[in-house]
C-alpha cells in the first residue's frame, strides 16, 4: 500500500464467485478505495457478470467496470466451448488441470487489470486465487503471481517509477471454509455470488461440477448455511 494515501487505489479482480467477493471486503477492509474490474470473455456461466454487478454495488465499489475480452473465440476450454464440464469429481481427481481451464485466463486478465491499475495511479491488484481449493489451474499457484509481480515492476511506467507494484493474494493460502468464514465475519452476502461452471437456464447451480463441489464442501466444513439456489432435482446439502 502508498503510505502517502490514507486510502489508496486498488484493482479488484471481479468474477462473481465467494472468493472474489471476499477479495473485496479483504481489500476494503486494509482501507483501499476498491476498483471492480469483472471480463466478459465468452463464459458459457454468464450469470457470473449480474453478480458481479451486485456485488460491486451493494459492497459499494468506488467503480466497476466489464471489459469485453473474447478470448473464448479460441476455444479449448468447457467453460468457454461446447465442451462438457466434468461433474462429480472426487476432490482427488482435482489435482490435474481439467477441461474447464481457460488457457492464459488469469494472465491475460491481470496484465489488462495492471494497465487499468496504472491509469488510476495504483500500484495494487488484488485477485482471489487460491493454491489448496484452486482445481488444478496453474494460474492460481504463487510461483506465477510472483513471475507476474517481477514482469509487471519491469514492464510499466508505473512500476520503473515506484518498482512497488503488489499483485495481493489474501486467499492464497486459505481453504474454502476459512475463506467463508472470514468474509461472514466480513459482512460479505454470499447469497450474490455465483460459483456453478454449468448452470441451468434458470440460473440454479449443477451442484456437481468441481466448483460447486468446493462450494458445498466449504459451506459445510465452516458450518455455515449455504445459500446457493440449486437448479431443479439438486437438494440444498
Amino acid at each position: 500500500m502508498n503510505q502517502s494515501s490514507p486510502n489508496p487505489p486498488a484493482v479488484i479482480l471481479l468474477s462473481g464467485g465467494l472468493d472474489s467477493a471476499t477479495v473485496l471486503a479483504i481489500a476494503q477492509a486494509q482501507g483501499y478505495t476498491c476498483h471492480t474490474l469483472a471480463f466478459d470473455y465468452g463464459q458459457r456461466h454468464r450469470q457470473e457478470l449480474d453478480a458481479c454487478a451486485q456485488i460491486a454495488s451493494s459492497m459499494h465499489a468506488a467503480s466497476h467496470r466489464v471489459f469485453p475480452l473474447d478470448i473464448g473465440s479460441f476455444g479449448g476450454s468447457a467453460l468457454t466451448a461446447d465442451l462438457e464440464v466434468p461433474k462429480d469429481r472426487d476432490e482427488s481427481e482435482m489435482d490435474d488441470i481439467p477441461i474447464t481451464y481457460v488457457p492464459a485466463r488469469n494472465l491475460v486478465f491481470l496484465s489488462i487489470a495492471l494497465a487499468y491499475a496504472e491509469t488510476l495511479g495504483s500500484t495494487d491488484l488484488f485477485i482471489g486465487v487460491n493454491a489448496i481449493d484452486y482445481s488444478g489451474y496453474p494460474d492460481c499457484r504463487p510461483e506465477f503471481i510472483a513471475s507476474f509481480v517481477q514482469a509487471a515492476n519491469l514492464a510499466t511506467k508505473i512500476g520503473i517509477d515506484q518498482s512497488n507494484i503488489e499483485v495481493h493474494t489474501p486467499l492464497m493460502d486459505m481453504t474454502k471454509a476459512q475463506i467463508i468464514q472470514a468474509g461472514t465475519e466480513l459482512g460479505v452476502d454470499y447469497s450474490m455470488t455465483h460459483s456453478c461452471y454449468d448452470p441451468a437456464p434458470s440460473g440454479g447451480a449443477c451442484g456437481h461440477c468441481d466448483s460447486c463441489i468446493l462450494r458445498k464442501a466449504g459451506f459445510a466444513q465452516a458450518n455455515i448455511p449455504d445459500p446457493t439456489i440449486y437448479a431443479p432435482n439438486e437438494p440444498r446439502p
